[in-house]
């Protein structure tokens, strides 16, 4: 398994680019529809920019008109945290990276009520997508049996 940990805030300055590191070190938000994943469809995992730490498959992965990447449900539950965020005058949840302590986004309650009624909202400036070909190459290898299980649900 895994470690993942957060780097220097030099090593962050030097390995982010500016709008990566708002988001995720100074809790930004990334304008809707002008970034990497709000439309992306290709399948594998995203992880934490910063500690590479897994958060979504593209499996949970849907359009939800937003403007920025939304999942259902995360892949690893245990890689989050949630706090609240009264911020803007609203009451929202903010999503985090557990290990890294990263701003990922928000959760709300009006996702597709099939899969559960949430939407993790997320800034694709703090995800790092790993395509299928990539996973074993990257460290991930033991995800790809996900990509394998659905693969077979799909054709039987």
């Amino acid at each position: 398994m895994k470690k993942y940990m957060k780097p220097s805030d030099e090593e962050l300055l030097q390995k982010l680019t500016p709008m990566q590191y708002q988001v995720t070190q100074r809790e930004g938000t990334e304008p809707p529809f002008q970034n990497e994943y709000w439309n992306h469809k290709e399948a594998g995992l995203y992880v934490d920019i910063v500690s590479g730490e897994p958060l979504f498959s593209s499996f949970e992965k849907f359009d939800s008109s937003c403007g920025w990447a939304s999942f259902y449900k995360p892949l690893e539950p245990e890689n989050f945290t949630e706090r609240e965020d009264r911020k803007f005058g609203m009451r929202r949840v903010e999503v985090r990276s557990n290990h890294a302590d990263s701003h990922l986004g928000h959760v709300f309650n009006d996702g597709p009520r099939e899969l559960g009624g949430l939407r993790y909202c997320m800034n694709s400036a703090s995800m790092r997508f790993i395509p299928i070909e990539k996973l074993e190459e990257e460290g991930y290898g033991e995800y790809l049996s996900l990509f394998q299980q659905n693969d077979l649900k799909s054709e039987g």
